[in-house]
């Protein structure tokens, strides 16, 4: 094992800014995402793996949790109320069982794609253990234990203001390194990141792509980046839309603008699947006759941007012909590059790898594919499928029935969480490798759990039930599930 001096560094300033935001343990685990390409140690035994500093701060909650006094009796009543929280625990099980068994009892008999031993490359193989069953089943079971954690945590009153802060903080820090790369590469000094950069990816930070700069900003490669952004982007219009705050309104303008410089296939569709949903609320608002501020603000900038895009076209007809380009080469015709022609085929070999194990799957981590839902299907099998789906649902749904019995900030951070993490597995279902969904999805899982677990409390209060209290399960005669 190798420890990185500057993912200790790194790690260093996220607790110091977390400290200062007096929530180390939530404001450092979600901030610390947005160094997407910094690892703290270089794992030899593992293949030069290098887990992501996120990590590191998850290991810090879950220990945290489970030093605390009432901790048992806490996550016991966790159990009791939120049913997911089972579904989560046997994926875990069955993840780790399907790593350790379905390699080797299906070795040979399909072809997957895994990285080459001197991680440079996918390339194409017999289905065998790797690396990468220890690696990928210990980052998702982590996630659950993250998760598991979380929902002890923000059974305390204001954790969940925290969470909305983290998640602001989050933004900001995503936006601010994406603009100092971009601002970097146009003055020339390159990749100014690059010292940050400690994990054993392979970096492709100064790319150029129709000409224009390919952000990465914190993360490796501007896919990743784009991915981050949409997912950002979706946090902070919930939040300025429902909260009507103006710093996440600034943020999402900064967010937009840096999806749209991103230079990313993945984030361009993700962003054009995004816009569905909000065209379908405004369009709404206006019919009922309940159009917002908000939603008039919106309208008129694309009207704006519409008008000047027809007078510059005007003025110079070629003016955008690099922007055009542009998107031709990246969206238009991705599928017909070579790229894009290798990640289908990536696809098409692992949903063929899920009918050769007869629906079993080879195993968490043993395959690589180019989508979140064929790499969930082709490595987790059906069984695994179908949880990870209730779980996905789960986190969809949101509160529900259940909304108007938290407060209005309450239930703006619970949908901003909700819809970052949707956000992410849009990107992740265009273009994920792993079958692991990521560290926001469990943090939704936990965030929605809890919400909803709190406002089942109060309904019950009000309705002359004994209210749940986080501190006193065997008091409380657990009846309600959330």
């Amino acid at each position: 094992m190798q420890i990185l001096p500057m993912g200790l560094l790194v790690c260093a300033g996220i607790l110091l800014l977390a400290w200062l935001h007096r929530s180390v343990l939530i404001v450092g685990l979600v901030a610390s995402l947005a160094f997407g390409a910094t690892a703290l140690v270089t794992l030899t035994s593992l293949g030069g793996s290098s887990p992501l500093i996120y990590t590191a701060f998850s290991a810090l909650l879950i220990a945290a949790v489970a030093l605390r006094r009432g901790f048992l009796k806490d996550l016991g009543g966790v159990f009791a109320t939120v049913r997911p929280i089972w579904v989560l625990c046997f994926l875990m099980v069955y993840s780790a069982v399907g790593a350790l068994l379905l390699p080797r009892f299906f070795a040979g008999q399909t072809v997957v794609f895994v990285q080459s031993r001197t991680r440079s490359g996918v390339i194409e193989a017999s289905l065998a253990p790797v690396g990468s069953n220890i690696t990928q089943t210990g980052y998702f079971v982590l996630g659950g234990l993250t998760a598991m954690a979380l929902c002890v945590l923000l059974l305390e009153r204001g954790r969940m203001r925290q969470v909305g802060s983290a998640f602001l903080i989050l933004g900001f820090l995503h936006a601010g390194m994406g603009s100092l790369d971009l601002l970097g590469k146009i003055a020339g000094a390159g990749d100014v990141l690059a010292p940050i950069r400690t994990a054993s990816y392979a970096m492709l930070t100064e790319a150029v792509a129709g000409g224009f700069h390919r952000i990465a900003g914190a993360f490796s490669e501007a896919s990743a980046f784009g991915s981050f952004s949409l997912a950002c982007l979706a946090f902070s219009y919930t939040y300025w839309r429902r909260s009507r705050s103006q710093a996440a309104k600034w943020l999402a303008a900064v967010l937009l603008a840096l999806t749209v410089l991103s230079t990313s296939s993945t984030a361009y569709v993700g962003l054009a699947i995004l816009c569905i949903p909000v065209a379908w609320g405004i369009s709404k608002s206006f019919f009922l006759g309940r159009a917002t501020g908000e939603d008039l603000t919106i309208v008129s900038l694309m009207a704006l941007a519409g008008v000047a895009v027809m007078a510059v076209t005007l003025y110079n007809a070629g003016f955008f012909e690099p922007f055009v380009r542009l998107l031709d080469a990246m969206v238009l015709n991705k599928a017909r590059s070579a790229s894009g022609q290798e990640r289908a085929y990536w696809n098409i070999k692992s949903l063929q790898a899920f009918l050769d194990t007869a629906g079993l799957g080879v195993g968490f981590g043993s395959s690589r594919a180019s989508s979140w839902p064929i790499a969930v299907v082709s490595q987790l099998g059906l069984l695994g499928s179908l949880m990870m789906g209730v779980l996905l649902a789960y986190i969809l749904r949101g509160l529900g029935g259940l909304q108007g019995w938290l407060s209005p900030e309450t239930e703006t951070i619970v949908a901003s969480v909700r819809n970052f993490a949707l956000a992410a597995a849009v990107s992740a279902s265009l273009a994920g490798g792993s079958a692991d969904p990521g560290p926001a999805f469990f943090i939704a899982l936990a965030v929605v759990a809890s919400a909803r677990l709190q406002a089942r409390s109060r309904r019950q209060a009000w309705a002359g039930a004994a209210p749940i209290d986080s501190r006193k399960w065997k008091k409380v005669r657990f009846s309600a599930t959330a």
